[in-house]
């Protein structure tokens, strides 16, 4: 199989996803454009050479329907010989479109593939595409089917964690952004959002918070109660792991993803697609994998892909240098660290979802960017990026620097 390289990436900031967030006027087309436009431009393509452009976005519906990655090629100003086309795979939808482009590229059916995803959450509320998991009784009882704080709820009840603890990893996880922000460790990959003026929107993440502290989070609320006690999730919960008797209820807005808007792009391709445009390769994609989970529990995905990925490269816990894992919840990471024994030195280095927000089909592409600007950084060598996944679900991809 053909060696598959990342080139370049580059993402929007994450704005608030409400309508008075500053990404709220940019259609979900044009946020993905702009990170076209912006790999275009940084690597001088040819763009009538790429071989496709693949997006994840979880709700294309809307605004972000009708296979918004072409869309955006057409306002991006690319050739109309480069095709698109959105894939959903919930919140690993992003990491997944690399993912498949790696696989085109291996397969020697394309040189030079743009990956990424978008989601405009202010525009396009979540869940409103709609879908039998959520909607379908016959669906729902197998699929043991709660909202995602309940799940990250029985999570915590079921591994050990306190709300002291989980708030712990919120604040750690806000300190991290907000240092990696002042020290400009972004810089690089962060591309500023401008209007049709060029007056900038917005050029940094809008929904952290750095001055979050324990003292704060012990004032909110936990978000998921009502509907597991009130809603009969917990009963569904503990059906599934009847070793629980009853969900302690720790998450709420505060230790769980942000809500905002977002896009970014990934440019993969085999060694001879970049020597043809005079790139130089920053790493290479060693391995990914999927898989699914329990589904109750939904969100301890990336363990289970990550133990089918060791096993297939040959690989330990200790080869990886730094890891990425989406903060949809602080359960899921606490969780993680837990399973693997990995410090958190080398977990979510620069903060996370929590800090800086969580546009579904985009965060996969930001995360595994994220990650490789920091082995760069750094000057180390290997980094696993994984996701959990509604429904039940994970997604796991290891990189290496060349």
């Amino acid at each position: 199989m053909t060696d598959v390289f990342i080139y370049d990436h580059v993402r929007t900031p994450r704005g608030r996803g409400k309508k008075d967030g500053s990404l709220h006027e940019v259609p979900s087309v044009r946020l993905a454009a702009k990170t076209l436009e912006a790999i275009r431009d940084r690597n001088g393509l040819d763009t009538a050479t790429v071989d496709d452009i693949i997006m994840g976005c979880v709700d294309p519906v809307m605004d972000a329907g009708a296979v918004i990655p072409k869309a955006a090629a057409f306002e991006a100003g690319y050739s109309t010989k480069a095709p698109g086309m959105q894939i959903s795979r919930f919140c690993a939808s992003g990491l997944d479109a690399v993912n498949f482009a790696a696989g085109k590229v291996a397969a020697g059916s394309d040189e030079i593939v743009i990956a990424g995803g978008v989601e405009s959450m202010s525009r396009v509320g979540m869940g409103m595409s709609g879908g039998a998991w959520y909607m379908d009784p016959s669906v729902n009882f197998p699929a043991y089917f709660m909202p995602q704080g309940v799940s990250a709820d029985l999570i915590a009840t079921k591994y050990g964690f306190s709300r002291d603890d989980v708030d712990a990893y919120a604040v750690e996880s806000q300190k991290r952004a907000a240092h990696a922000w002042e020290n400009g460790y972004f810089k690089n990959s962060v591309i500023p959002v401008k209007d049709q003026n060029g007056i900038t929107i917005l050029d940094r993440d809008e929904h952290m918070r750095p001055g979050t502290d324990m003292q704060a989070l012990a004032s909110l609320n936990a978000s998921f109660q009502m509907p597991g006690e009130m809603g009969g999730f917990e009963a569904v919960g503990i059906m599934a792991h009847p070793e629980v008797e009853r969900i302690t209820y720790v998450h709420h807005a505060g230790n769980s993803s942000g809500i905002v808007d977002g896009a970014a792009a990934v440019l993969v391709g085999s060694k001879a697609g970049g020597e043809s445009m005079g790139l130089k390769p920053r790493a290479r994609i060693r391995h990914f994998a999927n898989i699914g989970s329990d589904p109750a529990l939904m969100l301890t995905g990336p363990v289970d892909v990550t133990e089918k990925l060791l096993k297939k490269t040959g690989m330990s816990i200790a080869d990886i240098d730094l890891f990425e894992l989406n903060e949809a919840f602080a359960a899921v990471v606490l969780r993680y660290m837990q399973a693997f024994d990995i410090s958190h030195d080398k977990m979510n280095v620069n903060g996370g979802a929590i800090a800086m927000g969580h546009p579904l089909g985009a965060t996969g592409a930001m995360i595994l960017g994220t990650v490789l600007d920091e082995l760069e950084r750094r000057d180390l060598n290997t980094a696993l990026v994984t996701l959990c996944i509604g429904a039940g679900m994970g997604t796991a991809t290891v990189i290496e620097r060349v």
